[in-house]
């Protein structure tokens, strides 16, 4: 049942998350005004706002102007749902619940962001920053200094890469490299290094298929969100994995 509630409420969630996607890089108000076309402005109908049903009820168009809406809505309804339902079933109802409901928000909203727009809003990641390390302070209140520590010693080293090779990486990434740290403690190294890992992945492929050139700029904000989601889930397995092959 607590699965089942929080696949739900990560619905409704992914809704309200498009609209932050949609808004911020475009400094708009994520209060008002109402839901509406992003084509003719028309409101949208409270029966036309159901996550991810009345898309398929519009069949993917605006009921008033009947152009397409975009694919990404029910996309990130959809993933938040079940990336909501994989917490509950990971942390059952516990703080640490809270804390990772939030951090794959933020996550989500910045992934789409930086894929989009190459932008990693202020206003997300500071915000998101400053609620991940209350309640990691609060998860673990006897290991309260590893959580800011992590966040400067990890925003500290992207610093250190973005001044050596600005064109690859941004001061957003770094701040959402503190934004990890904040939430993952020392995991979000492990997470950096996954970012950077399914990045060059990513990268070696879409150059092999002609996509992109070899000085194209990747979203790094989207595959540290990756590393971030399977550090969530994953992190202090991963790490045994790494240091039973390393030293047996």
């Amino acid at each position: 049942m607590l699965i089942l509630v929080a696949v739900l409420f990560g619905f409704v969630v992914g809704s309200f998350l498009n609209v932050v996607i949609h808004r911020v890089p475009r400094r708009e108000s994520i209060v008002w005004p109402a839901s509406h076309c992003p084509h003719c402005g028309e409101p949208i109908r409270p029966r036309d706002n159901i996550p991810l049903i009345s898309y398929v009820l519009l069949r993917g168009r605006c009921r008033n102007c009947k152009e397409p809406i975009s694919v990404r809505y029910p996309a990130v309804e959809a993933t938040t749902g079940l990336l909501f339902g994989a917490a509950a079933y990971e942390f059952g109802v516990s703080l640490a619940l809270l804390h990772a409901l939030v951090f794959v928000s933020a996550l989500i909203s910045l992934a789409v962001i930086d894929l989009e727009h190459r932008l990693l809003p202020n206003v997300i990641v500071g915000p998101a920053a400053l609620v991940g390390l209350v309640l990691s302070i609060l998860a673990n209140p006897a290991g309260w200094w590893i959580y800011p520590l992590s966040a400067i010693a990890v925003a500290g080293a992207l610093l250190g890469l973005a001044l050596v090779y600005p064109a690859g990486m941004g001061m957003g990434d770094v701040k959402m490299g503190g934004m990890l740290g904040a939430f993952l403690g020392p995991y979000a190294a492990l997470a950096v290094f996954l970012g950077a890992l399914l990045g060059a992945v990513s990268g070696g492929l879409l150059m092999a298929a002609g996509k992109v050139q070899r000085r194209s700029a990747l979203p790094f904000g989207l595959f540290m969100a990756l590393g971030g989601l399977i550090s969530l889930f994953a992190g202090p397995q991963l790490w045994e994995l790494y240091m039973n092959l390393m030293w047996g």
